[in-house]
This record gives structure tokens, C-alpha cells and sequence, in this order.
């Protein structure tokens, strides 16, 4: 249970406190507010319940940073307060000099910008793990090469990036809607073992106060550096840092100011941390914000061979009878679909057994293995024939029972079907101008 692992964490990193191992106990914390937020997010029942959780974990977190600074060689004053954050035992003479500050109330104390990021820790930080290969991704084999260069060799092989060899800081995919630039982040967050990985959209980021949504931006960074290695994903990158103008408003422009000045601004160590963008209108995006993406990777619409490899993940472990040629065929059929396409066509697809049996008005008795034990073999099923069948049935799907029915397998006639009734979703004109961008400042992915 994830509520009991953070307590057995937080546990062992309050006895290593106290006994002065502050190195080990502030890993302790950070693991322990790990499963926090998860138990959060996941586990807690009632709102009450969660916010018990929350004051904990913000209680845990704020001891981590105040080791945190005291290992970097501040904050040593800090750094001899208690585990649960109260001042040790003073002498008399210091009590009767801190009673103001002890009369103080907490809030009062705590720095405002990072109790705002606390609030927002179980939203944006991905505790658990999306389970997404790189070989789940089709095709997009230079975009997966960069991504390993930036995030899974500096992990792996830190010796290989030393002096001028520096890996890649910000990568942007962009492309066409539905070519999987959310998927390969996915990708990203599963290999990358070992890295906190952070997702952020405009929704975390933009606040309604005024000065805060910048704070934000400023508190995701500090979060990022303290528990680098650090993977920023962005998602719809565009909405936050478009290109400025005459007519935008004062908070935009601050906003975007701050995401240069973290992204490569004077005084900001942002080794060990990646920011992933991900947009559809890369042409959008303001120009020094696009320069701070190193690597600029165009997602294009998949080729022939990736869409035939779609189809068969999309398909699953579906029953169906289509063949090697049949998936080869699909693959040349659905020119101009996007990933997303090919996924809607096979849903459909995989409606169609469901359909005719509720348009079927007669069925025949099949065999085939039962549900419960494949090894047994049934010879009493139904399925859906049609009326010249000569062992049909007339009856319909309203008069036999669930454990009675067999439903046709998926077959090639569906999957065309379904390529008739769903057409692709980006238009020529939305190629043309990724083409442009990609000549004028990106790569192919």
C-alpha cells in the first residue's frame, strides 16, 4: 500500500535527522513525499482524508529543503530545527528572545511561493510510471534517438558528457495532431528510470491573480532543480509561450519573460534538467522561446510501415482473421491518417462483430473453447449467419443469453468498412505549413 510505504519512508528519515545523517534523510523525505502525493491521488478517500496527507507532506517538504539548503552550505540555522519542523530545546535566555518569533503563525513564516507549488505537486509530478516502450512507438526513429541522447544516456553513461559535451536541454516536438508527440513523452517518462518527471500544462501554470502565474513558472523550476535529474514536460507548449505582440496583455508578457529567463537566464543551473515541448503550431510559439529549444523534431503523419505496425498494436489481442497481407494493405489504404486516425478506424472496426449481432435476425450453433477454460471446448455457442444459412435459426440478440453468444471475428471487410466511414483529420494546408517550418528551422523526426 502506497499510504504505508511513504509512512515507513518518513519514519526511517526522521530517526537519520536526528542523528545528524542529513544526506540520507533528506532522500528518505523525498521518497516519502513521493508516495504522498501518489496515496493523494490515488488512495485517499473523502477530502478530509486527503488533506490530513497534504499537511503532512507539505510539513515533510519543507524539512527537505531546509536540508537541502543546509548540505549545500546554508541555512545551517535551519538545518538544527527537529524533524517536524519545531525549534530544539533553547535556554532560558534564548526563550525569552524568541517568544515573538514562536507567537508567529506558521503561514506567516512559510514562503508563499513554494506553499503554492506544494498545493500543486500531486497535479504536475508523475509518480507512477505510464508504462510506454520505445518499441510501443511506430516508426519516429530519429525522434526516439534524440530523446535517448538527452535523457537516457546522461543517466546511464554520466562519464560520456564532460566539458563541451553537454546533453540536449530542450527538445520540441512538433507535427500535426494525433502523430503521438504526447505518446513519446510517455515513452520518455517510463525509460527514464531514476528521473523525477514533471508534466505542466497552461491549466497548472495560469492563474487569475495577478504575479502569480509567473510565481508558478519560477516555483516548477526551483521543484525541478532540487530533484534533478528533471524531465519539464509541456504539453501545448504554444498556449503559454506564443509570439508576443502589441496587443497581448502585461500578464502574457510576463509570463513568457519568465519562462526565458528559466530556461537559460543568468544564474540558473539547469544541468540535469530536460524541457520536453510539445506543440501542433510550432510557427506560433515566440522566436527566443524557440531558440531555447535546441532540437526542434517535426512529427510527421506515420509512412506505410508504421501504420501497418499500428493497426496490430491498435488490434491487440482482439480476435480477428486478418492476415500479414491484409495489415500490409491497411497500411497502404490509410495514406494521410495520423496514429489517432488509425486508432478511431480500429475501434470502429472492432464495433462491427458487436453490430451485426444486434442487426443479425438469425444464428447458427458454432463451436469454440469456453470462456472460463480456453482448454474445454464448447459446441453451443450462436452466432450471427445469415437466413439462407441452412443451420439458421431465426431468433435474435434480445432472446439468448450472454454465455450462449459468440460474436464473429474481426475480418478485412470490417477494417475497410471502417476506412470508409472515418476519414483522416489533417488537412493538406496544415502539412504545407509544418514542411515550411521544419525547412526553415526544425529537423525530421
Amino acid at each position: 500500500m502506497t499510504l504505508q510505504k511513504a509512512i515507513e519512508y518518513v519514519t526511517k528519515a526522521t530517526e537519520e535527522d536526528k542523528n545528524g545523517n542529513y544526506a540520507e534523510a533528506l532522500r528518505l523525505y523525498q521518497h516519502g513525499v513521493d508516495y504522498f502525493l501518489h496515496a493523494i491521488k490515488y488512495e485517499a478517500q473523502g477530502e478530509k482524508s486527503k488533506e490530513s496527507i497534504r499537511a503532512k507532506c507539505m510539513s515533510y517538504l519543507e524539512r527537505a529543503e531546509q536540508l537541502k539548503k543546509h548540505l549545500e552550505g546554508g541555512g545551517a540555522k535551519k538545518a538544527k530545527a527537529t524533524a517536524d519542523g519545531s525549534s530544539g530545546k533553547k535556554k532560558k535566555s534564548d526563550k525569552k528572545n524568541d517568544d515573538a518569533e514562536e507567537g508567529s503563525s506558521s503561514d506567516e513564516e512559510e514562503d508563499a511561493d513554494a506553499k503554492k507549488l506544494r498545493e500543486q505537486l500531486d497535479g504536475v509530478i508523475v509518480c507512477e510510471t505510464p508504462n510506454v516502450s520505445w518499441d510501443d512507438v511506430a516508426g519516429l526513429h530519429m525522434a526516439k534517438e534524440s530523446l535517448k541522447e538527452a535523457v537516457i544516456l546522461p543517466i546511464k553513461f554520466p562519464h560520456l558528457f564532460v566539458g563541451k559535451r553537454t546533453p540536449w536541454r530542450g527538445i520540441l516536438l512538433y507535427g500535426p495532431p494525433g502523430t503521438g508527440k504526447s505518446y513519446l513523452a510517455k515513452a520518455v517518462a517510463t525509460e527514464a528510470g531514476g528521473s523525477t518527471f514533471i508534466s505542466a500544462s497552461a491549466s497548472d501554470l495560469l492563474s487569475k491573480w495577478l504575479g502569480e502565474s509567473e510565481k508558478l513558472v519560477k516555483g516548477l523550476f526551483a521543484l525541478a532543480r532540487a530533484r534533478k535529474p528533471t524531465i519539464i514536460f509541456l504539453d501545448e507548449v504554444d498556449s503559454l509561450c506564443s509570439a508576443r505582440g502589441e496587443g497581448e496583455s502585461e500578464s502574457a508578457r510576463r509570463i513568457k519573460t519568465e519562462f526565458l529567463v528559466q530556461m537559460q537566464g543568468v544564474g540558473n543551473d539547469n544541468d540535469g534538467i530536460l524541457v520536453l515541448g510539445a506543440t501542433n503550431i510550432p510557427w506560433g510559439l515566440d522566436s527566443a522561446i524557440r531558440r531555447r529549444f535546441e532540437k526542434r523534431i517535426y512529427i510527421p503523419l506515420p509512412e506505410a510501415e508504421a501504420r501497418t505496425y499500428m493497426f496490430k498494436l491498435n488490434l491487440g489481442s482482439t480476435p480477428h482473421i486478418i492476415s500479414e497481407e491484409n495489415f500490409m494493405e491497411l497500411g497502404q489504404r490509410s495514406e494521410g491518417y495520423s496514429g489517432a486516425d488509425i486508432a478511431i478506424v480500429v475501434r470502429d472496426a472492432l464495433m462491427q462483430p458487436v453490430r451485426k449481432v444486434q442487426q443479425a435476425t438469425h444464428f447458427k450453433k458454432v463451436s469454440g473453447p469456453d470462456r472460463n477454460d480456453a482448454s474445454i471446448t464448447r459446441h453451443d455457442f450462436l452466432s450471427p449467419c445469415s437466413p439462407g444459412d441452412p443451420q439458421a435459426l431465426e431468433t435474435n440478440w434480445m432472446t439468448i443469453s450472454g454465455d450462449d453468444l459468440l460474436e464473429p471475428k474481426v475480418d478485412m471487410n470490417d477494417m475497410i468498412r471502417a476506412l470508409a466511414n472515418c476519414r483522416p483529420t489533417v488537412g493538406e494546408d496544415d502539412l504545407r505549413e509544418h514542411v515550411k517550418f521544419t525547412e526553415s528551422f526544425g529537423q525530421e523526426g
